[in-house]
């Protein structure tokens, strides 16, 4: 979603860091670009000035124009500024009442209420271990209470039966008094929207809001909404009161304004973000997280956490104690191409990577996406045990029935056969690697080494990856060991190859080989 305003930010950034001595008339040139690139990105008049005013402020002096690296003192003091703008924190949902805790889903129709309250009950389920009940207040849309209750079944989270009938009020009234009654711990209550703000829908939702006493109350927003996402929050915040702000579609390709508006405009937290369909696709919102890649430096941090939360521990640990031997077989490759996929795909982790914006063309040229990672796995399916336990008894005959079998060529079986060997001896390199060395970190970050880098260590390798770093968020415990093995995955690595189409500078090897 922030691609547009990250290129352009980058740009104005680079021509700064160029320079060794930066005058005042250098930081007016910029932040006008930056003012330009903000309204570009349809981030509400109110809110650029506000922030170009602040950054002014704090650039223009000494202390910049002075200092030895005035092109990163900039960046630092617009990074830390975008963070302000965002929240200086994360502020997830707060559970903290008494049950059963009432969460109201508020905005118009269409903005992805009913998957949303959908996901929330499932995180709060899987991740809080809450007892959830969702409700459905809307009676207006066509067979919108059926849907959440089809949600439901598919996650396995129980909704509140359907009666023909009901006003919403009522609907709100039976949902808590059977969520006291059967010891429910968080209420989900998906209310009604409208194609566009009207009375009878925000009397309807302070009618509900007065009856339900919800502990939260959140917006809903579709980021691709644009310069309306402040007026919509607005109309929302004076009317109901909302306590937070969920954005929806952030995955595509709107401008990014929405996030900066809403929450600068509202003063309220923007809580999650929805990434993708899939009911799994709901992210915490970390303002110091977004910051750092809307300026191009990645998101390394994030991608640990993606990766930790779908690991097999125990499956880590021999997989771990594999590659420290040198041992890393077919079965082990297929299993990291999985994992690339549950975090995210090759486009999700190259967004979080450092410097992948300033590649652009390079990715493109490479033609690199999710096809390719399920072609290498087909291949593998189609080999025996043996053959994946075992890849050198793979000769001519058996290479002609495994492609025949993926629908591939016995080319695409070689190339595979070839990087497979590559990334063997790479974990051969990096089991045995001094920890104080390059190689000895990077093994420690995939759980190879003995646990996890610090923050310290962290910073400055993402400051290596990818640039300035101006302050690295507080780590998410350590993940088993093993973790960014092969059971685990080793995000990023796959495919980006300073030879031929890959991506230079992280890995040496491309598994994925040339598109044809």
């Amino acid at each position: 979603m922030f691609e547009g305003l990250s290129d352009k930010l980058s740009g104005i950034f680079d021509a700064l860091t160029k320079r060794g001595v930066l005058s005042d008339e250098d930081v007016n040139n910029a932040l006008r670009e930056v003012r330009r690139a903000l309204l570009e990105a349809d981030v509400a008049l109110e809110v650029v000035r506000a922030f170009t005013d602040q950054v002014r402020e704090r650039a223009i002096g000494a202390n910049v124009v002075k200092s030895v690296t005035p092109g990163q003192m900039v960046i630092k003091i617009v990074n830390d500024v975008l963070i302000d703008t965002l929240g200086t924190q994360a502020d997830p949902i707060d559970l903290n009442a008494a049950a059963p805790v009432g969460i109201m889903m508020v905005g118009l129709q269409g903005a992805g209420k009913t998957t949303t309250a959908a996901k929330i009950a499932k995180r709060l389920r899987d991740r809080e271990k809450r007892k959830v009940l969702m409700a459905s207040l809307d009676v207006k849309r066509p067979a919108a209470q059926e849907q959440l209750a089809v949600l439901g079944r598919q996650i396995g989270i129980e909704t509140l039966p359907i009666v023909a009938g009901q006003t919403p009020v009522q609907i709100a009234r039976r949902a808590e008094e059977a969520a006291r009654l059967q010891g429910f711990d968080v209420i989900i209550l998906d209310t009604a929207g409208r194609t566009h703000i009207d009375e009878p829908l925000m009397a309807e939702m302070a009618e509900i809001k007065a009856v339900a006493k919800p502990h939260e109350i959140l917006l809903v927003a579709d980021s691709l909404t644009g310069q309306d996402a402040v007026n919509l929050a607005k109309n929302f915040n004076e009317r109901v009161g909302i306590t937070g702000i969920v954005l929806t579609r952030v995955d595509g390709d709107g401008r990014g304004g929405a996030a900066l508006s809403m929450r600068a405009v509202t003063g309220k937290p923007i809580k999650l973000i929805g990434t993708g369909e899939k009911v799994d696709d709901l992210d915490e919102f970390h303002p110091q997280r977004i910051a750092n890649r809307i300026l191009g430096m990645g998101d390394i941090v994030s991608l640990v956490e993606k990766a930790a939360q779908t690991i097999d521990a125990e499956k880590a640990q021999r997989i771990a104690e594999k590659m420290r031997k040198g041992k890393f077989d077919l079965e082990d490759l297929s299993d990291q191409l999985a994992q690339v996929e549950k975090i995210g795909g090759l486009g999700g982790i190259m967004g979080m990577l450092p410097g992948m914006a300033k590649m652009k063309d390079q990715i493109a040229a490479a033609n690199l996406d999710d096809r390719v990672i399920k072609r290498q796995r087909a291949i593998i399916s189609s080999m025996t045990r043996e053959e994946r336990r075992n890849p050198d008894v793979l000769k001519a005959s058996r290479k002609k029935r495994v492609a025949a079998g993926s629908g591939t060529r016995v080319e695409d079986v070689n190339r595979l056969l070839k990087q497979h060997r590559q990334m063997a001896d790479m974990m051969k390199a990096m089991g045995g690697a001094n920890k104080r060395g390059p190689m000895g970190k990077m093994a420690q970050m995939f759980g190879i080494g003995g646990g996890m880098p610090s923050a310290e260590e962290m910073a400055e390798m993402q400051k290596q990856m990818g640039g300035a770093m101006p302050d690295m968020p507080k780590l998410p415990d350590a993940p088993p060991a093993g973790a960014f093995g092969p059971k685990g995955g080793m995000p990023g690595l796959p495919g980006l190859s300073s030879k031929g189409p890959g991506l230079p500078g992280l890995g040496g090897f491309n598994p994925f080989g040339k598109k044809k």
